[in-house]
C-alpha cells in the first residue's frame, strides 16, 4: 500500500483525524521501533471535522505500539495452573461452542455473560449483542463504559427521555461561559480543551469555570476554579442554582412551556442558601457567588464533564442536576450552550448506539419496553417473546455472579478487568473462581490473561474496517491498513463464526463489516440516533458524518447538528424533566479511622490499563512511574516528605507510591493514577483500593472516591503489614 489513510484515534472519546501513511514511503533507515520494524507515520487530518488537524502524544504514538506484545494464535489451557498451548481457531471455537450447549441446557442463557469495551468498533458491538440478546435471549452483555459514562447515559434518559448528547464540538468556540466539572479535560480530552482554551484566551468576556479538588491542568486555565470537598457536587450546583433564582436569572418562558418538575426543584433550593453551600463544599462564598455571576450573566453557557460526576454513587443525580442549570436558564438547543457529556473511550458512543449496555438494545431503546424488544424482534429475524424483558447482568453483577456460581462462562473482549474493576482483589479472587473464561484482547500479557481458559487473538485498529462514534456524535470510517498479525481475527467476526456453529446460520450471514453496518442502521431508524442515511460508502466518499442522518439527506459538512433546537424532548408530553434530589455525599465518607479521601484519574500521556501505551518508549518516559499526590497540611503530621513511599489503606486493600507533596489538590483528598496494573509495577493498583459502591439508577460504581489512610512505609514493621491475598501475576507463560 502507498497511500495514506484517513481514520480514528483509537483512545479517547475526542475522537480526532488521523492520516496514516506507510513506512515504504519514508525510507528504510528511519523511524523504526526499538526491534528495527518499520514505524507507521502518523499525523492529524486537517479535514476531520473534530480535530481540525490537532493530535495528542497518545495518538501521535499509535503506531509504535502495533507490533508489540501481540497476541497471534489461540491458545487454551484446562485449569488456570497449567500453561497455555497453541490451538487451532477450529478447536477454540469448538470448546467455546460446547461450553455454550452444556449451559444453555442445565443453567440457562443467564449463567453466560459478556464484558465488552469502549474500543470496539460499532460493528463488533452489534454483532455481540444480536448473539446475546437476540439469539442466546440473555442480556448479559456489559461493557466497560459502565465504569465510564453510563451515569450520562441515565441522566440524559431522565431528563430528556433519551441519551445522547445535545451539543457539538463548535460550541466550545461560540460559548460565553464554560462550566467544567469532573472532568480534567486538558489531560483526559486534550484536542477538544485545545479548543475552548484558544477561545477563551482569544475573547476577554468568555468565562471558565472548573470545579475540581486538584488544581490540574485544566483548572490553572480557568478564570475561576472551585476546589470542592469530594462528594459535594449537587450542593455545589443546587447552590448555583438558589442564586440564579434569587437574582432572577431564569427563563420563566422556557421553564413553563418546555419543562416539569420545576415547582419540586425550587423548593430543593430552598435548602441551599450560600452559607451552607459554601461550608459543605470548602470553598468561600465569594467563589460560589461568582460561579453563579458567571453562569447568569453569560448568555450561552455550555458545561462539560466526565469521570468525576459519572464515577460517583450520586452519579446520575449530579448528571441531572448539572441538566437542571441547563433548564432554568434555557441553555439548551442553540449555539454555545448545553449540557456536554465527554466519552472517555472512542466508541463509547457508539457502543450506546448499538445497545452495548445490559438494559438497552441498539437503536437507543431499552430492554424493559415491550413495543423497543419487540421492534429488535423483527428485524434480527427471531420469535416474539426472544428477547428478555429483564436487564442483564452488570460488569459488576457478573463478578458477584462468578462468586455465587450462577456465571458459567465469562467472555471478556478488549478490556481489562484484572486492573480496571472496583474492589480488585475481591474481583481477583472472582476472576479464579470462574468455571470458563474466555478472554479475547490483541496483546499478551496483560492482567486479565491471568485468569483465562481460552485467549482469542483480536485484530485492533488499523487491522480491520469498522466505524467509530466520537463525544460529538460524529461517525467516522476506520479503514483497514495493514494485515493483522498471525491468525488475529476481527472482534465482530469472531462472534458471528460463534453464532453460526451455534446454529443462527441465517441472522450472521455477513460478507463484511459493511454489511454488518448497514443491518444496524436499519434499527435506527425514527430513533434520535438515526443513521439511515450514513454507510461505509458515504462515509468513505463524503468523511466524517454526524447523526442525526437520515437515509437520503443532502450532507453539509461544515453544519453542526444540535438537538433540541425546537424545544421538544423525547418524552410522552415533549417536555424535559427538572430533578429534585438533596445531595447525600460518598458512599464512603473519611472517619477517624481512614481520614482521607482517595480519588483517582488519569495522565496525559496514559491510556486505561496501559495494555497499549505501557508498551510504547516516548510514553513511558514521560510517565514511568505511580505516584501519590498530597496536601503539604497532611503529609506533615505524619512526617511524610517529597518521594518518600507511602502504603496506602483502605477497607479493602492497599497499594504503595513515592509521594508528591503538592498544594496543587485540596487538604484532606489524595489522588493516585489509575494506569498501573500488576503488570506494570509493584502494588500501585489504585483499585485495591475503591469499592463497588454504585449509583442506584446508572449502576456505575463509585471509583472516584473512597476512604483511606497513609502509612509511611518506613515506619511499618512486620507485624503491622497490610496483607491481603494478593495472585502471584504471570506465573503460566505462554508455551507453543
Amino acid at each position: 500500500m502507498t497511500d495514506s489513510t484517513k481514520t480514528l484515534c483509537p483512545y479517547c472519546g475526542v475522537g480526532c483525524g488521523l492520516d496514516v501513511t506507510p513506512p515504504a514511503q519514508r525510507g528504510q533507515a528511519t523511524n523504526r521501533d526499538s526491534e528495527g520494524r518499520p514505524i507507521w507515520k502518523v499525523r492529524g487530518d486537517r479535514a476531520h471535522p473534530s480535530s481540525h488537524g490537532m493530535v495528542c502524544v497518545k495518538g501521535a504514538t499509535i503506531s509504535e505500539s502495533l507490533d508489540k506484545d501481540r497476541l497471534k494464535y489461540p491458545m487454551m489451557r484446562d485449569s488456570l495452573d497449567e500453561p497455555f498451548r497453541q490451538v487451532s481457531w477450529e478447536d477454540a471455537l469448538e470448546a467455546i461452542t460446547n461450553r455454550m450447549r452444556k449451559l444453555l441446557v442445565t443453567k440457562g442463557a443467564d449463567a453466560i455473560c459478556m464484558y465488552g469495551s469502549g474500543q470496539f468498533q460499532t460493528e463488533d458491538y452489534y454483532i455481540a449483542q444480536k448473539l446475546l440478546k437476540g439469539c442466546l435471549g440473555t442480556n448479559n452483555f456489559d461493557a466497560n463504559s459502565r465504569l465510564c459514562m453510563s451515569s450520562a447515559v441515565s441522566g440524559y434518559i431522565q431528563s430528556f427521555g433519551s441519551d445522547g448528547p445535545p451539543c457539538c464540538y463548535e460550541d466550545l468556540e461560540l460559548t460565553d461561559c464554560a462550566f467544567l466539572i469532573g472532568t480534567n479535560t486538558a489531560e483526559c480530552h486534550p484536542i477538544i480543551f485545545n479548543r475552548l482554551r484558544k477561545h477563551h484566551k482569544k475573547n476577554k468576556k468568555v468565562k471558565m469555570i472548573v470545579v475540581d479538588p486538584r488544581r490540574t491542568e485544566t483548572a490553572e486555565a480557568a478564570d475561576l476554579h472551585l476546589a470542592i470537598r469530594p462528594g459535594t457536587d449537587i450542593d455545589l450546583l443546587n447552590g448555583i442554582a438558589y442564586l440564579l433564582m434569587q437574582w432572577g436569572h431564569y427563563d420563566s418562558v422556557f421553564i413553563d412551556e418546555c419543562t416539569a418538575g420545576f415547582p419540586e426543584f425550587s423548593e430543593v433550593l430552598q435548602h441551599y442558601p450560600p452559607e451552607t453551600v459554601a461550608q459543605r463544599c470548602g470553598i468561600s462564598i465569594a467563589d460560589l457567588e461568582t460561579a453563579a455571576r458567571y453562569w447568569g450573566e453569560s448568555e450561552r453557557v455550555l458545561s462539560l464533564w466526565s469521570m468525576g460526576v459519572n464515577q460517583s454513587s450520586e452519579g446520575t443525580a449530579k448528571v441531572r442536576h448539572i441538566i437542571n442549570l441547563h433548564l432554568m436558564t434555557g441553555n439548551i438547543g442553540k449555539p454555545g450552550a448545553g449540557p456536554f457529556s465527554l466519552t472517555g473511550q472512542p466508541n463509547a458512543m457508539g457502543g450506546r448506539e448499538a445497545g452495548g449496555l445490559s438494559h438497552i438494545l441498539p437503536g437507543y431503546r431499552l430492554v424493559k419496553n415491550p413495543q423497543h424488544r419487540q421492534e429488535v424482534e423483527q428485524l434480527w429475524g427471531l420469535p416474539a417473546g426472544q428477547i428478555s424483558p429483564y436487564p442483564g447482568r452488570t460488569a459488576w453483577d457478573m463478578i458477584t455472579g462468578l462468586e455465587t456460581g450462577e456465571v458459567g462462562l465469562l467472555w471478556v473482549a478488549a478490556t481489562n478487568p484484572a486492573v480496571s474493576m472496583p474492589d480488585l482483589e475481591r474481583t481477583k479472587a472472582a476472576l479464579k473462581r470462574s468455571p470458563f473464561t474466555v478472554y479475547q484482547d490483541a496483546y499478551y500479557p496483560t492482567e486479565t490473561a491471568t485468569y483465562a481458559h481460552v485467549l482469542l487473538p483480536a485484530a485492533q485498529w488499523s487491522e480491520k474496517t469498522g466505524v467509530m462514534t466520537n463525544s460529538e456524535r460524529v461517525v467516522t470510517l476506520c479503514p483497514q491498513f495493514r494485515n493483522p498479525p498471525g491468525e488475529a481475527r476481527a472482534d465482530w467476526e469472531i462472534f458471528a463464526e460463534v453464532g453460526r456453529r451455534l446454529g443462527f446460520v441465517e441472522q450472521f450471514s455477513f460478507k463484511n463489516s459493511q454489511e454488518v453496518y448497514a443491518e444496524f442502521t436499519q434499527l435506527t431508524r425514527r430513533r434520535l440516533c438515526e443513521s439511515t442515511g450514513i454507510s461505509h460508502e458515504r462515509l468513505q466518499a463524503h468523511g466524517p458524518i454526524q447523526w442525526p442522518c437520515q437515509e437520503g439527506e443532502e450532507i453539509f459538512t461544515a453544519e453542526a447538528k444540535r438537538l433540541y433546537t425546537e424545544f421538544r424532548f423525547p418524552t410522552p408530553d415533549g417536555r424535559a424533566r427538572f430533578s429534585a434530589y438533596h445531595s447525600r455525599g460518598l458512599a464512603e465518607p473519611p472517619d477517624p479511622n481512614y481520614p482521607l479521601v482517595l480519588t483517582t484519574g488519569r495522565l496525559y500521556g496514559h491510556w486505561h490499563t496501559q495494555t497499549r501505551t505501557g508498551r510504547i518508549p516516548k510514553i513511558q518516559q514521560m510517565h514511568p512511574n505511580p505516584f501519590i499526590e498530597i496536601h503539604p497540611r497532611d503529609a506533615k503530621p505524619l512526617g511524610i516528605e517529597e518521594d518518600a513511599w507511602v502504603e496506602v489503606r483502605s477497607r479493602r486493600g492497599f497499594a504503595r507510591f513515592p509521594a508528591k507533596i503538592t498544594k496543587a489538590i485540596a487538604p484532606g483528598t489524595v489522588f493516585v493514577p489509575m494506569h498501573w496494573g500488576a503488570l506494570w509495577a509493584d502494588n500501585a493498583e489504585a483499585n485495591a483500593l475503591t469499592h463497588p459502591q454504585a449509583c442506584p439508577d446508572s449502576l456505575q460504581p463509585e471509583l472516584k472516591a473512597c476512604a483511606v489512610k497513609l502509612v509511611p512505609v518506613a515506619t511499618i514493621t512486620e507485624g503491622e503489614q497490610f496483607q491481603p491475598a494478593v495472585d502471584q501475576m504471570f506465573s503460566s507463560p505462554l508455551s507453543v
